[in-house]
């Protein structure tokens, strides 16, 4: 088990950075706290939106 660890490691330190970085936005720029408490569920699924507007741009 420990050796999967470090063969996945840095894409799951990538995601989190990502998930730091989109929770800080999102919280920043919320109007009031239940905007924040969005921002938060919208930052843990930021990655589905990504791969679906990289979908969508290859396709054209």
């Amino acid at each position: 088990m420990g050796s999967k660890v470090r063969e996945h490691g840095c894409a799951g330190f990538g995601y989190f950075v990502g998930f730091v970085g989109a929770v800080v936005y999102y919280i920043a720029h919320a109007p009031s706290f239940w905007w924040g408490v969005l921002g938060v569920l919208k930052a843990i699924v930021w990655p589905a939106f990504l791969v679906y507007e990289i979908m969508k741009f290859l396709a054209m």
